[in-house]
């Protein structure tokens, strides 16, 4: 059978629930990561032929699609930082906006430093793990609440080759870090349930929920908890990094100016307030 009909099948079936680049870019990620097939490959050689085996496999897809199943758990992989990362419904699928923030910290570090790292809230370890390849003489260590996220984690800092230390912990339960370190860095919940109205199905039907929501009656809970941790925890001229509630940035700021730190905000890519530093 013809891979090229099958795309057909694609667009037409899924029009009506994405754009139509999407779709495209959906049916070529599936083909490149089932069949290793790519966009350039098919249009070369529009004659391309796949089996009823494969064909099958593409309508199972197709019926996860349909229902708004995230691409990369259909896959069971995405790339961030330049690295593969194994996700599925356990863990937060990375963001773009996140390389942003590891951004920030490679430039304010040296990859010759022999610093000590904390990844609060890790999930599928992204920050840790993109941190650990960049910053090869640090000793990181990643916090997750979620057992089933840190299994993940670890199978990534495997899949990556890098070395850190996973540890199962409410963070809002912790009174005090029993290290000190020169990096603080998380991207806690922090999605109010008012905001769930944003939200895309792919995120609100297969992301989870305690690694996304907060009330919103108390937003900060996780920032606030974090800094006062920090405070004490940070090594002279350490540093605090947050991913933020781009609608709370200004609150945000002003906790951790009250906290004692020199704050500074960044934009991301979309002109979205959405990093926050702080220094002790």
């Amino acid at each position: 059978m013809k891979l090229k009909p099958q795309k057909e099948i694609f667009a037409k079936s899924l029009e009506n629930e994405y754009p139509a680049e999407e779709v495209l870019s959906f049916f070529f990620l599936l083909t490149e990561a089932f069949f290793k097939i790519n966009r350039l490959n098919l249009a070369l050689n529009p004659e391309l032929e796949i089996d009823e085996n494969q064909v099958e496999k593409l309508d199972l897809a197709l019926a996860r699609l349909k229902k708004h199943e995230p691409i990369q758990h259909i896959i069971g992989e995405t790339e961030f930082f330049g690295l593969t990362f194994k996700v599925d419904k356990n863990v937060l699928v990375p963001r773009p906006e996140t390389e942003e923030l590891i951004e920030w910290i490679l430039e304010d570090f040296s990859e010759e430093e022999a610093l000590k790292i904390l990844d609060i809230g890790t999930g599928s370890g992204c920050i840790a793990i993109s941190l650990a390849k960049n910053l090869p003489e640090a000793k990181i260590s990643a916090i997750d609440i979620s057992e089933e996220a840190l299994k993940i984690a670890a199978q990534n800092s495997e899949i990556n080759k890098v070395q850190l230390d996973f540890i199962q912990q409410d963070i809002l339960q912790l009174e005090n870090l029993k290290e000190n370190y020169e990096i603080i860095v998380s991207n806690p919940p922090y999605v109010r349930e008012l905001e769930k109205k944003e939200m895309h199905r792919n995120v609100l039907d297969y992301e989870p929920e305690t690694a996304l929501y907060v009330k919103d009656g108390n937003p900060l809970i996780f920032y606030e908890k974090i800094m006062k941790l920090a405070k004490t925890a940070l090594n002279p001229g350490g540093k605090l990094y947050f991913e933020i509630n781009q609608y709370l940035a200004e609150e945000t700021e002003k906790m951790m100016q009250k906290q004692g730190f020199k704050t500074e905000l960044r934009k991301d890519l979309f002109g979205n307030f959405r990093m926050l530093k702080g220094e002790v």
